[in-house]
């Protein structure tokens, strides 16, 4: 990421000396866009892997204590258990003693009463550990709970991801075999559309059959108001030979984002707040650039679907 905000900057710069004042602050504009973006995205990672790594050891040492106070609280039990069978002995001791000295019995009395203070020791610790044991139940069940949550919650956005692409497949379905395919990896539905699918050879001008596939996904990404969503620009390495409006790879690929961008503008139900552009240039390639097929692959524009994680956030951050 930090490669691809460097080259924008470049791409900026390269900008300032062949384009108006105006397209040039569009450019840094949007620059500052991708770059606060950026740095949003990996603080809110940084955040989330921090606060499920805590959550994780947090619950590990909760189980060791748990199971800490488990053994504690059976060596109670088998040293009351001891004393008691102990004082039923003496007890026992008591009766026969009775009938043949008062002596002995006095002797026995007050033997007997110190084992009934020690058992009664014994009782009052292990009460004070079956409490402690209590409390570190409940505290093991509230963390087992939450933990719980955070799966379901990565199960359901996992599930909601799922059913997106293949409402997204569904919806493109016309568009098989013409250089378009849906996938989802790590969380995220990529949609990829080949240039020959959207674009003439160096024009960012969408045709008529890529704008029809591009309004046919705006449909259902308006029913998905709580994905975001990143459309990337990319070309093969064969370098852009200036015309005055395009001066590199990097201007075509990002014009070319634009231009989905546009398309998917049309759709009202669309917030364009979810909406981001980027041009990756040739720096991005999924094939080899030596054949003519490997860079027929690499022309193309990445449509990238991925979740928002406020409740995610929410439950990671309360106590």
């Amino acid at each position: 990421m930090k490669k691809r905000i460097s080259l924008v900057a470049l791409s900026l710069v390269l900008a300032s000396s062949c384009v108006s004042p105006k397209i040039y602050k569009e450019l840094e504009a949007k620059y500052a866009n991708l770059k606060q973006e950026n740095r949003k995205l990996a603080n809110e990672n940084d955040d989330l892997l921090y606060s499920k790594n805590a959550a994780e050891t947090q619950l590990k040492q909760l189980q060791a204590s748990y199971k800490e106070a488990v053994a504690q609280r059976d060596k109670l039990q088998g040293d009351y258990d001891a004393a008691k069978a102990n004082v039923d002995a003496l007890k026992a001791s008591y009766d026969a003693l009775e009938k043949n000295s008062s002596a002995a019995i006095t002797a026995n009395s007050q033997k007997n009463r110190e084992l009934l203070a020690e058992l009664e020791a014994k009782e009052q610790a292990l009460a004070a550990e079956n409490l402690r044991l209590d409390k570190l139940k409940q505290e093991l069940a509230d963390r087992s709970n939450r933990v719980a949550e955070l799966e379901q919650v990565i199960a359901d956005k996992d599930a909601a991801m799922t059913a997106l692409k293949d409402a997204i497949s569904r919806a493109l379905t016309d568009f098989e075999g013409k250089g378009l395919t849906v996938e989802q990896r790590n969380g995220k539905v990529y949609v990829s559309m080949e240039n020959k699918l959207l674009f003439s050879s160096g024009s960012w001008a969408v045709g008529n059959e890529g704008r029809r596939a591009v309004q046919q996904l705006g449909t259902v990404l308006a029913t998905n108001p709580d994905i975001a969503v990143l459309i990337e620009g990319h070309t093969d390495n064969v370098p852009y030979q200036p015309n005055g409006a395009i001066t590199s790879n990097w201007d075509l690929s990002t014009k070319r984002a634009t231009a989905i961008v546009a398309i998917l503008r049309e759709n009202a139900a669309i917030n364009p707040e979810n909406l981001t552009a980027a041009g990756r240039g040739e720096f991005a390639p999924i094939a080899t650039n030596d054949t003519p097929e490997g860079k027929a692959k690499n022309r193309r524009i990445e449509v990238i679907l991925t979740p928002k994680l406020d409740e995610l956030s929410r439950l990671l951050n309360d106590n």
